[in-house]
């Protein structure tokens, strides 16, 4: 039912109420007010009636219907022992039939205060008669006269008040209805703002003129601004940790108590090989190992995980897990495989160094305590000298070599590129290695071609020569040939140095360029190898963005291909 029907329903019951007390308060009054009148009108006449009765007994029952003809009413003279003497009603042979009288009401009233009156029905009349006796000659006179006047008067004015009641019925039913509309239509309105609001769309707020209405729709006005507050700051806070998130390195998912995952960033998608668009899978289903499974029924039985390491496949998971208070998880994972992968390499790393130093730190050492506990002689001190020397050289080129290594790979160095001239560079760069070479009978050639121009680091071309002259000359027998050749390619000038030395196995060539990698460990180390030179080589064609390909076979010689791409190409 709506609001303005009930105000019309609650309206009308309220009216019906209140009319029918008044037309029953009013019928009471006015019956009871017009009983009081008749009476009084009623005894007066009583008391004239009685003023004309005959003292002579005989002369009372004509007496009774003269006086009834004068005033219009029943007349009865009963004497004071109840018997009828005279009744306008009976002649004198029906008196004596007449019951006595001296139980009636008013006869008892009379005989009591001098005045009685009744009201009771005439069975011969067929209505209700007031009945008024005084205490007078021969015993009691009585007066009788009908109560359907009075009936009348309460029966007419019952009509008026009934027709002005049903007037103001009909008047406050209106009013009702007027007044229900002008109160429904603005809370109709201010329903629908509130709908509008909870939809999260702009709401209409009406105007009233009651100010009741007015107040709460200051209250909805003051509340939408709440709200609106509220919500641009919860947004806000939602973007700030929904951006928050997303740009976290660790993997992040929240799950409810079932494990359906509710929330997860990038990372995690990342992590475990989903797209973007792709559902996540219970968190119980998400992990296939045992151990991670065990993390997930854990947190979501309440207890927290705190920097627990899991392994899948090839990568290794920290993960954190805290259960949330009203049921679920939130789960971390941050992926350390690069940071255990770190890790071995440092490992590796302050090992292969301490190995690299030690033999020459040895000698050094070996030969600088002979020197102090004996006294050789010249020649031999010579020697021994030359040979800490040698050493000393030894370790000065390890360091300079993993100083290099390290301003490489820790970005510190930018090649600046410019226009150099292969053979040029390739010839600067041999001749530290010419007078050894000369010794050996090792033939260094340097093709002319159409490729001698390049676009590299003067300095770092320079380096890579000398790390490939080294290590060709290091393992190219008595006889042998290092040929250097410049080509144009595609994609910029591709320089080729080849030997015919005794090659690298197979099982060798995806891992020479390692740090401190050796394809024969003794025999580079006595040659002063420090087992950097091809990972420098490696890095310097790296920061250029160009290429180095291998090709090598035991006995037969190995051939290092780098190619330097020209500016056009993206330097």
């Amino acid at each position: 039912m709506s609001f303005r029907a009930r105000i019309l329903l609650a309206t009308l019951a309220i009216l019906v109420v209140t009319v029918g007390a008044l037309m029953i308060a009013a019928d009471q009054w006015l019956r009871h007010d017009l009983q009081q009148r008749v009476v009084a009108e009623l005894a007066g006449e009583t008391r004239l009636a009685a003023a004309e009765i005959p003292h002579a007994l005989w002369e009372i029952p004509s007496a009774a219907d003269r006086i009834a003809a004068l005033i219009g009413h029943r007349i009865s003279i009963i004497d004071s022992t109840g018997n009828t003497l005279g009744d306008s009603d009976f002649d004198e042979a029906s008196l004596r039939l007449l019951a006595n009288q001296l139980d009636e009401p008013e006869i008892r009233m009379a005989r009591d205060s001098g005045v009685g009156a009744s009201v009771r029905y005439n069975a011969s009349a067929k209505h209700d008669e007031y009945e008024v006796a005084i205490k007078a000659w021969p015993g009691f006179v009585r007066i009788s006269s009908s109560a359907s006047e009075v009936s009348d008067i309460v029966g007419g004015a019952q009509r008026v008040v009934f027709f002005a009641a049903l007037a103001a019925l009909l008047v406050g039913a209106g009013l009702a209805t007027v007044m229900g509309r002008a109160i429904a239509r603005p809370l109709g309105e201010l329903s629908a703002a509130a709908r509008a609001l909870a939809a999260g769309n702009a709401p209409h707020y009406p105007a009233s003129s009651a100010p009741e209405i007015r107040q709460l729709v200051r209250a909805f006005r003051a509340m939408d601004a709440e709200l609106a507050t509220r919500i641009a700051a919860l947004r806000r806070g939602r973007e700030e940790t929904g951006t928050l998130i997303e740009s976290m390195v660790e993997g992040v998912m929240s799950t409810d108590a079932q494990g359906n995952v509710a929330v997860c960033n990038r990372a995690l998608r990342r992590l475990f090989g989903f797209g973007t668009d792709e559902g996540i899978p219970n968190a119980r289903e998400l992990f296939h190992n045992a151990e991670a499974r065990d993390v997930v029924d854990q947190v979501l039985a309440g207890r927290a995980i705190l920097g627990r390491e899991l392994v899948f496949d090839d990568r290794t998971v920290l993960a954190t897990a805290r259960p949330l208070p009203t049921g679920g998880a939130v789960i971390c994972m941050h992926d350390v495989s690069d940071l255990r992968r770190l890790e071995a390499i440092r490992r590796d790393f302050v090992a292969n160094v301490s190995h690299e130093l030690k033999t020459p730190l040895t000698s050094i050492t070996g030969y600088a305590e002979t020197l102090l506990a004996d006294t050789p002689d010249a020649a031999t001190q010579r020697k021994f000298l030359e040979v800490i020397a040698q050493n000393a050289r030894r370790m000065q080129h390890l360091v300079d070599d993993l100083l290099d290594l390290a301003k490489i790979e820790s970005g510190g160095w930018t090649p600046v590129v410019r226009e150099l001239d292969v053979g040029e560079a390739a010839r600067a760069a041999w001749q530290p290695f010419a007078e050894r070479a000369e010794s050996r009978s090792v033939t260094f050639r340097v093709a002319e071609s159409d490729g001698k121009r390049v676009y590299a680091d003067a300095d770092a071309l320079s380096q890579i020569f000398t790390n490939l002259f080294d290590n060709a000359l290091r393992h190219t027998p008595p006889g042998g040939t290092i040929d250097v050749e410049a080509r144009r390619v595609d994609a910029g000038t591709q320089i080729v140095v080849r030997d015919n030395g005794s090659g690298i196995p197979a099982e060798h060539l995806s891992r020479v360029f390692e740090r401190f990698y050796r394809v024969d460990p003794a025999r580079s180390r006595d040659q002063g190898g420090t087992g950097l030179g091809l990972s420098i080589v490696r890095h310097l064609v790296d920061g250029h963005r160009g290429r180095i390909d291998l090709e090598s076979a035991l006995g037969r010689g190995t051939t290092f291909r780098i190619t330097f791409p020209t500016p056009a190409a993206g330097v």
